[in-house]
């Protein structure tokens, strides 16, 4: 595959050297990967063969979306697979972000304590919390954050800070913008067990965005209220044109439902516009594109060590997400690394990414982004604020070819950069 790649492009001899000293990558995940993609496969198929899909479940409906089958069906599939008793999976949710916070306002009671058991979370989804007008702090919600250990959660410190009482614990399942690894979804069962046992009436709420179908089972088969997530990350399979999901126990996701829609409405509204066929056909496409972007993400790793570059996890390491945070050094190079990946992307391939503001962000952040879906990070992307530790985080690809095709291009276009400027710019 790499001498293919690199037969499409003219790329500076170390980077040749690197891509081919790293090609055996894509095999360090060993039988450990194989067997947990194994199992997200025939979890995905075996939700499919139980819920008895038939043609006339695809069409869907428009207007109110009353009796929808193709949401009830989608919704029904999603809840089988998580091992959950309610999926609320909607248009009207227009990201992760949207979900997530629709799950907390609905699960804190007025003047309600949060802890967020995995430090600061996200910016977008802090400024919501916390800084936002109209935040969840803003109107009467009490909040505290536990900064996370040195090797994951600090369970102690969490244990501590819900003793006071804790109506809600937010956990991140995901790195986001921050030097820190992603969580398992085991982790997040621990969590789930710790935070109950000092605050036994707190729900613990899991962002899942980035992590579905990357372990073998999902944060609620391990005891977490409920997932939160874009239908257009992981689950969507490349297919899904937007939306987002809250899943898990049936209490938890009617709340939500009466938040988002209207209290006596909950469930029972909300059409999909005719993109049923798109969503039941991305969530079955879903453990393959999940796999490809996992087997791209390793190889890239490998690359970017081979140049001489810190990534996380390192190539062959156990992965919970579909993220890979790669340290660059400087302002500079996280701006070559977008505009070399850009290059490799389907759409908007000639654009050249430049930093600037983004609602949420205190910081300029640049983005490569080319997806044939407006965000749809399951397709190749990469997003980098403009601070330190001045890590890029590669994301996503539905095809293993194309992760390391854009890779090649960007570890190209950093390297020039490299030579042309010094690395703290």
């Amino acid at each position: 595959m790499i001498d293919e790649l690199l037969e499409l492009v003219e790329v500076d001899a170390a980077v040749a050297r690197a891509a081919r000293a790293a090609r055996s990558a894509a095999a360090r995940g060993g039988p450990g990967r194989a067997a947990v993609t194994a199992r997200v496969r025939a979890g995905v198929l075996r939700a499919f063969m139980l819920e008895g899909l038939a043609e006339s479940d695809l069409a869907g409906t428009l207007g109110y979306g009353y009796d929808d089958a193709a949401r009830d069906r989608y919704e029904s599939l999603l809840a089988r697979y998580f091992g959950a008793e309610r999926a609320l999976a909607r248009f009207s949710f227009v990201s992760g972000t949207h979900a997530i916070v629709a799950a907390l306002d609905a699960c804190l009671p007025p003047g309600g304590r949060l802890v967020a058991a995995t430090g600061r979370p996200y910016d977008t989804l802090r400024n919501a919390i916390a800084t936002a007008p109209g935040a969840l702090v803003e109107r009467g919600v009490r909040y505290d954050e536990v900064a996370m250990g040195a090797d994951g959660v600090d369970l102690e410190a969490l244990r501590r800070a819900c003793e006071p009482g804790a109506d809600a614990v937010f956990v991140q399942r995901s790195r986001g913008y921050a030097p820190r690894r992603s969580l398992s979804a085991a982790e997040c069962g621990e969590v789930a067990r710790v935070a109950r046992e000092a605050a036994p009436g707190a729900l613990v709420l899991v962002d899942n965005c980035y992590g579905e179908l990357v372990d073998a089972t999902e944060p609620t088969h391990h005891g977490v209220d409920a997932v939160m997530g874009s239908l257009i990350k992981n689950v969507g399979g490349g297919l899904a044109p937007g939306g987002g999901y809250v899943i898990g126990r049936a209490e938890v996701v009617e709340r939500v439902a009466a938040r988002h829609y209207a209290p006596g409405l909950g469930t029972a509204v909300g059409s999909t516009l005719g993109w049923g066929r798109a969503l039941l056909q991305g969530f079955f496409h879903a453990p393959l594109a999940v796999a490809e972007s996992l087997a791209g993400l390793d190889w890239a790793a490998a690359l970017f060590e081979e140049l001489g570059f810190g990534v996380d996890p390192r190539p062959g390491a156990p992965r919970h997400d579909i993220v890979q945070a790669i340290r660059l050094g400087g302002a500079s190079r996280l701006i070559a690394f977008a505009r070399g990946l850009q290059k490799s992307l389907p759409v908007n391939a000639r654009f050249a990414p430049e930093p600037g503001p983004v609602p949420g962000y205190p910081d300029p952040v640049v983005m490569s982004s080319g997806a044939f879906v407006n965000g749809a990070t399951i397709e190749l992307s990469c997003d980098a604020p403009l601070r330190p530790p001045f890590e890029v985080y590669l994301q996503g690809g539905t095809m293993r070819e194309h992760v390391a095709l854009g890779a090649i291009l960007a570890a190209d276009a950093v390297l020039k950069e490299s030579k042309s400027v010094s690395p703290e710019k």
